[in-house]
């Protein structure tokens, strides 16, 4: 990677307007790449946009700009999928993943209940786990994690070996757990998604990996929720800027294969 020159290349999408103008949210998507793959990115981008299940865009951002930062090389986290029978079951499952993680039982409890005020926010909602408060500041808008990809080639080798499936959503939601984990400040990260034909979530954190959990609600419900469980003695500014600027590419390698 080094000498090349790289491009983020980013993707929103709407119905009913733009976010800022109160559209709902269908999809979003990122991308690192050289400018010879920049065409094929913004492609794939732009077919994601135009294929969810959350419904038909009418507005559709896709926008890239160059990576001056040096880009960070991170291997994936494990995985490890826990088949439950229930949403009751798959939460009682999340809450003891996040227990282990180093999260307090009465920050999960307060964060729980909370999730529903959380639906309908963009990015991710950053919670600390000394108070349980929301201290991102950053309303619906929330947290977006951004600068960060895995390649196609890389990631078929790495799911090949470890028997995981050959999935474009699968690959995405490890590649930003294994960047929002590998923060100092990043505790633990609770998500599932808004697709409401998507019924999977997950619990990530740097003891755990990445746990899949398969049942967390039910289909055909569009609410979803991506929470970071931080330490605020931490520094929060510097946290929030990483996870947004910070390039990260996700990458397995011959050393990881035992």
């Amino acid at each position: 990677m080094k000498g090349e020159k790289y491009y983020s290349v980013r993707m929103r999408a709407s119905q009913n307007g733009s976010h800022e103008e109160g559209g709902k949210h269908i999809s979003g998507g990122e991308r690192l790449t050289t400018y010879s793959g920049l065409k094929q990115a913004i492609n794939a981008l732009l077919d994601k946009s135009l294929a969810h299940s959350r419904g038909q865009p009418d507005f559709v951002q896709i926008q890239f700009e160059t990576v001056n930062q040096p880009i960070k090389l991170l291997h994936p986290l494990q995985v490890n999928t826990n088949q439950v029978n229930s949403i009751e079951t798959g939460k009682e499952l999340a809450v003891e993943l996040l227990k282990y993680a180093g999260v307090p039982s009465a920050v999960i409890e307060t964060a729980h209940q909370q999730t529903p005020e959380y639906s309908e926010v963009r990015g991710a909602v950053l919670i600390d786990i000394h108070s349980g408060k929301r201290i991102d500041g950053r309303k619906e808008k929330g947290v977006r994690v951004s600068r960060i990809d895995w390649s196609d080639t890389n990631f078929r080798m790495w799911a090949t070996k470890h028997d995981i499936p050959l999935k474009s959503r699968i690959k995405e939601a490890i590649a930003l757990a294994t960047k929002v984990c590998d923060h100092p400040a990043v505790i633990a990260e609770f998500c599932f998604s808004d697709d409401p034909d998507y019924i999977t979530g997950y619990v990530a954190g740097k003891k755990l990996g990445y746990q899949r959990v398969t049942k967390l609600k039910e289909y055909g419900d569009e609410n979803g929720c991506r929470i970071f469980f931080v330490d605020s003695s931490r520094n929060l500014e510097n946290c929030i800027n990483d996870l947004e600027k910070q390039p990260v590419m996700i990458h397995w390698g011959d050393q990881d294969a035992n």
